[in-house]
């Protein structure tokens, strides 16, 4: 089991690990421990380098599979072995990009069900871009411009984001969080992290976040469509 390091710092730009197994023919090794985010909820995986005995190996994909972390090496023909003592650093402006931007969505997010009371029905992300889909059955070029004053307005709110990992009964007790589909995460999961903009959003969430609105930016919507009946896509980038 590799302990998920970023899940409660997500500042943390490197660290020291143990490689605990190595794949040879993907060239995969997993840690006891690691900062690396692996990917998942639209969130894309973290780059970066982990260093064994003298060698520096580019980190060029990191998965998540069971309880394990799979860290994808390039460079150096040799692999590492099992035991090996490294160190994992990230590719800290990149993974800032993604928190930043996973911040702006969840304000986006937040802004639109309070304001309007639509749900989000997807979303993805890349380094200061996103996009996030939601259930409305109209949109125009005025509501989208109210919808970007209104997300900067709480950027500049310096609301502060609290992560919490919660037991799942507890987690299950909340309405805000009933409300993004919480009681659909499968029974196995015991723990529930939350990620909270304080008085805006509060979502079950994996990924990686910034501390304070105001460290994500100005937020602007650059595109929006149609994707069906009652599906309406928001396209943001961070400047």
């Amino acid at each position: 089991m590799t302990e998920l390091l970023y899940q409660t710092d997500a500042y943390l730009k490197e660290f020291p690990a143990s490689i605990t197994s190595v794949d040879a023919e993907t060239r995969a090794v997993v840690l006891d421990r690691s900062a690396f985010y692996p990917g998942g909820g639209g969130q894309p995986c973290d780059f970066g380098t982990l260093q064994v005995n003298g060698i520096t190996y580019p980190v060029e994909k990191v998965k998540k599979q069971g309880d394990d972390v799979l860290h994808f090496l390039g460079g150096a023909e040799i692999l590492p072995a099992p035991g090996s003592a490294s160190f994992g650093t990230l590719d800290w402006v990149r993974r800032h990009q993604l928190m930043r931007t996973h911040t702006a969505l969840h304000i986006l997010c937040g802004t639109v069900f309070r304001d309007y009371g639509a749900k989000v029905t997807g979303g993805d992300m890349d380094p200061l871009k996103g996009r996030m889909d939601f259930e409305f059955e109209t949109m125009r070029g005025e509501l989208v411009r109210e919808i970007e004053a209104a997300v900067n307005h709480e950027v500049a709110q310096n609301r502060e984001i609290s992560v919490k990992i919660l037991p799942r009964e507890e987690a299950f007790q909340i309405p805000d969080l009933i409300r993004t589909k919480i009681n659909l995460l499968p029974e196995g999961i015991l723990q529930v992290r939350t990620v909270e903009i304080v008085g805006l959003d509060l979502q079950a969430d994996g990924g990686t976040h910034v501390a304070n609105t105001s460290e994500v930016g100005v937020i602007k919507v650059v595109d929006y469509k149609s994707k069906g009946a009652i599906n309406k896509r928001i396209y943001i980038e961070l400047q």
